[in-house]
């Protein structure tokens, strides 16, 4: 077992350190590609970003705990990540090349040109502070898969991980990344597509399945018993939010980050394919794992329920299997990681600077500094996975994803209105989340909403004004 999740994990660590040979050490080609990467390779690479040790742990976890009504993150995610894509990602990536921006917040406050240099060390400042979040969660995600299986040190895993990430990303930078998450989405689609259908038979069929999870109680209805409103207006309410959840994609810097390395609208579109048809089919196979994990896994009150999936692996398969799902779930956790922190990387050296570092030696420095910082987090921190991405994921969105829907429908938004709006969306989805609302509608729903809301009133009462 520990021996094929060594090979796993030396695999991805070559592939990453091999990228070293096309870079051209430029600060453009660490955090862009320099534009080269082939569509395949994005589409891939994205779903692994996407995906994390969230799919694989948080996921699972909530799945196993909700049962059939988990289904409606999937859809609403697919759905809403899928309509969002069709509105920006073109433009974001004309926007990113018009600009010549290396980052994400340096595309935002550039859109058109003009000098927004605070709003810029805002969006930097936010992202930052999240996407460190984020980071230490997937980092806690791999520590809790080595110590269910290997009895490791809780620690362990997170050190592991961000060690690895430190030397691919220090060796190739967003290339590594790419090169390194296309593998690992491999193996994290044939381990968790494995895991299911041996899960299935073991059972003696679907049948079987459905009979089993029928007799526990409300394990198969439709929507949640805590709903904010009972019937179906609570379950619309619910599978609404989950869409909102999808369609926060576009704030998450290092996932659009991936669409603006690429070189053309033909790549957007082949890159687009690729990642909704690995993205969909990883996300069914990841909601069945957890929906069959329950019949598996008995339910106490110390059992955690973000250790379902490797506690399943060890009951159903043998040891060099188990060693490639553990291999899936570090692979998730690492393909993320790594992206967060060469955004990170790229807010310090690009976004929060008073002198854009180019250099590549300092800006890897930086990467081992934000691995660093993650790592610290992730040793610290006692919450939930799924909490942990939720709230990086819905913070970010609702900070940015208001901003970036009025740019690409043409309008300006003067720098003072695009911080207001920043602000004011940030501030509702965390207050949201500090109520306890969002266990009922994601936070980032009313997040994104109130920050829409600022951009229009402002710019319909200036329209107002012109006309008087």
């Amino acid at each position: 077992m520990i021996i094929s999740f060594i090979v796993f994990l030396l695999g991805f660590t070559l592939i990453g350190l091999a990228s070293a040979w096309k870079s051209r050490g430029t600060a453009q080609d660490y955090y862009l590609a320099s534009g080269s990467i082939k569509p395949w390779l994005v589409g891939l690479s994205a779903v692994a970003t996407n995906n994390s040790g969230y799919m694989f742990i948080g996921v699972i976890g909530y799945t196993y705990a909700t049962g059939l009504a988990s289904i409606w993150l999937m859809i609403g995610w697919i759905a809403g990540d899928y309509i969002s894509s069709m509105f920006v990602h073109s433009r974001l990536k004309d926007a990113a090349t018009k600009t010549g921006e290396l980052s994400y917040a340096g595309v935002l406050s550039h859109w058109y040109g003009a000098d927004n240099s605070r709003l810029q060390r805002l969006i930097g400042i936010i992202s930052l502070l999240f996407l460190l979040t984020y980071a230490s969660a997937q980092l806690v995600a791999g520590s809790k898969a080595l110590h269910v299986l290997f009895d490791w040190p809780i620690w362990s895993g997170a050190v592991l991980g961000a060690v690895l990430v430190t030397l691919y990303c220090f060796a190739g930078g967003i290339r590594a990344s790419i090169w390194t998450d296309a593998a690992q989405s491999m193996v994290m689609i044939v381990s968790m597509g494995l895991l299911m259908i041996v899960a299935i038979i073991s059972i003696g069929g679907m049948d079987d399945v459905v009979t089993r999870m029928e007799g526990i109680d409300g394990f198969l209805n439709w929507f949640p018993q805590d709903l904010v409103f009972p019937g179906v207006a609570g379950g619309v309410l619910f599978a609404l939010s989950w869409l909102f959840a999808g369609f926060s994609v576009i704030g998450q810097p290092h996932v659009m980050v991936r669409f603006m390395a690429l070189n053309n609208l033909s790549a957007m579109r082949r890159a687009r394919f690729h990642y909704y048809l690995w993205f969909s089919m990883f996300y069914m196979m990841a909601t069945a794992v957890g929906l069959l994990s329950r019949i598996y896994l008995v339910e106490t009150s110390s059992f955690d329920a973000e250790l379902a999936l490797p506690m399943m692996a060890q009951q159903l398969f043998p040891p060099i299997l188990v060693g490639l799902v553990l291999a899936g779930i570090f692979a998730a956790t690492m393909s993320t990681a790594d992206s967060l922190v060469l955004s990170c990387s790229a807010t310090i050296t690009h976004d929060l600077l008073p002198q854009k570092i180019k250099r590549p030696l300092f800006i890897k420095i930086s990467t081992v500094f934000i691995t660093s910082a993650a790592l610290i987090l992730a040793l610290m921190n006692n919450q939930s996975v799924f909490n942990l991405v939720i709230m990086a994921w819905s913070g970010l969105a609702s900070a940015f994803a208001p901003l970036l829907i009025f740019l690409c429908l043409g309008k300006k938004p003067s720098q003072m209105l695009s911080i207001l709006a920043v602000v004011v969306g940030l501030s509702v989805a965390i207050f949201w989340r500090y109520t306890g609302w969002h266990s009922a509608v994601y936070e980032g729903l009313p997040g994104i909403l109130a920050g829409l809301s600022v951009l229009a009133f402002s710019l319909r009462r200036n329209a107002d004004k012109a006309k008087a």
